[in-house]
């Protein structure tokens, strides 16, 4: 098939064509043929009830007969209001939303008001610190906090310098460190840097687990410890819920699970459902207060979006944010998640498996040449390709990163159905061995 799409992160050397998916319900995705998948990515991480949701849809549809689209320079639209007082509601110690239209937006932003925020009080703090590996998008603002070198590598010379600390991973310590011993180890260097330089304007990190940085999930109490060290030191902490957040890790705010409330966080991805693309950054009171003054004195907020707080995206918000409640999702998650636990013996006796990592909805496998030496495997074909081609043989939509397989179901799969998930995963690692070592 012809066509004139360029695919994001995509070697399009490596491919010919692309499958089309023409419709999709509940867990599955059909091609123009009529073959289905699995979407075991929950279409990048967003999807919550599965596609083609009646009540979700609906809502959408209503919606559009009344207001599609309206600025909100100057003026606003009901939907945009009620889903800023439900997010205030359900996210500790924040004040206010500001709406974007994606997540990388959405930590620009918040990187932004981090900035402005010690500017319009009159003090000179204008460095971020932040982990190493994180990731917070692909603009350059994103891309300088959530520096990944095989991602961003090409761009370093333009992006702004941060204070980059380690993040303890218990497959890959450094030798001779137990967990704790790293973690302590990590922790000690933030707070020595904290406390020789007073330049620090915030502490930019993920919440709960680095996602793309290949599926590292923190240890208890680094995240906390991290948040009282920046309130020790007088240093904004901002966390990034994208991915995280909305139960993808077993919790509607991960930051309340790891004890740590921000000064500003950042949501996208499920916050519709994965229907329409929005984002939204909040930021507590102190913070919002700050950019309160004369018009003059130019302390306001120089950002915004065409489709900032959109109407239609806005209403299927509220509706997914109500599902969630009605259907009592967490709970469902933390129980269907423990699925996961049951495939872990079978997974790490495939021998390219190296090591499993996962919590709540999202599961990690990392699969490596050499299990003692730990080596990841890097074949001359890409992972993802293989795994995709793979997995549409069984059934099963996989986006894998790097040597990474990645499980990211959308978080009202069935238990019966996230078992069918994990059975054709373990089906495709081992057809795949061939291909990649």
């Amino acid at each position: 098939m012809k066509s004139s799409v360029w695919h994001p992160n995509t070697q399009m050397k490596e491919w010919n064509s692309f499958d089309k998916i023409t419709k999709a319900k509940g867990m599955w995705l059909v091609d123009s043929k009529g073959h289905k998948m699995i979407d075991a990515v929950a279409s990048m991480w967003c999807n919550v009830w599965g596609h083609s949701n009646p009540q979700l849809v609906r809502t959408i549809t209503n919606q559009s007969k009344k207001l599609q689209h309206s600025s909100m320079f100057n003026i606003t639209n009901e939907p945009a209001e009620q889903l800023a007082d439900s997010l205030i509601k359900m996210s500790p110690g924040m004040h206010k939303v500001f709406y974007s239209d994606n997540g990388s937006s959405a930590m620009e932003i918040a990187i932004k008001i981090a900035l402005q925020y010690w500017k319009n009080i009159g003090e000179k703090k204008t460095e971020i610190a932040t982990v190493e590996n994180g990731y917070h998008g692909d603009t350059f603002g994103a891309m300088a906090v959530g520096y990944v070198p095989q991602f961003f590598g090409k761009f370093k010379k333009q992006l702004f310098q941060t204070l980059q600390f380690p993040v303890p991973n218990n497959y890959r310590l450094p030798k001779g460190y137990t967990l704790s011993d790293y973690q302590n180890e990590c922790l000690e260097k933030i707070e020595k840097k904290f406390s020789k330089n007073n330049n620090i304007a915030a502490f930019v990190m993920e919440s709960g687990a680095q996602v793309a940085g290949g599926v590292i999930i923190y240890p208890k109490g680094f995240q906390r410890k991290i948040s009282q060290l920046c309130k020790k030191y007088d240093v904004l902490f901002v966390l990034d819920e994208i991915a995280t957040g909305f139960g993808r890790l077993g919790s509607m705010t991960q930051y309340q699970e790891q004890k740590s409330i921000p000064d500003i966080v950042a949501y996208g991805k499920m916050l519709t459902g994965g229907y329409l693309t929005m984002a939204a950054t909040l930021a507590n009171k102190k913070v919002y207060d700050s950019f309160s003054g004369e018009f003059n004195d130019w302390k306001h907020l120089f950002h915004g979006h065409t489709y900032t707080g959109n109407p239609l995206a806005a209403s299927v918000a509220n509706e997914n944010i109500d599902m969630y409640k009605k259907n009592n999702l967490i709970k469902k998650v933390q129980k269907t998640s423990k699925v996961f636990e049951k495939y872990y013996d079978e997974i790490s006796e495939i021998d390219i498996v190296g090591d499993i990592r996962h919590k709540g909805m999202l599961m990690g496998i990392e699969l490596v040449t050499d299990r003692k030496k730990k080596t990841p495997i890097h074949p001359k074909k890409s992972i993802n390709k293989i795994f995709y081609e793979i997995g549409k043989k069984n059934g099963i939509y996989l986006r894998t990163l790097g040597n990474i397989v990645m499980l990211v179901p959308p978080l009202a799969i069935s238990e019966k159905e996230l078992n069918s998930l994990l059975t054709r995963t373990i089906k495709t690692i081992q057809d795949a061995k061939s291909q990649v070592i």
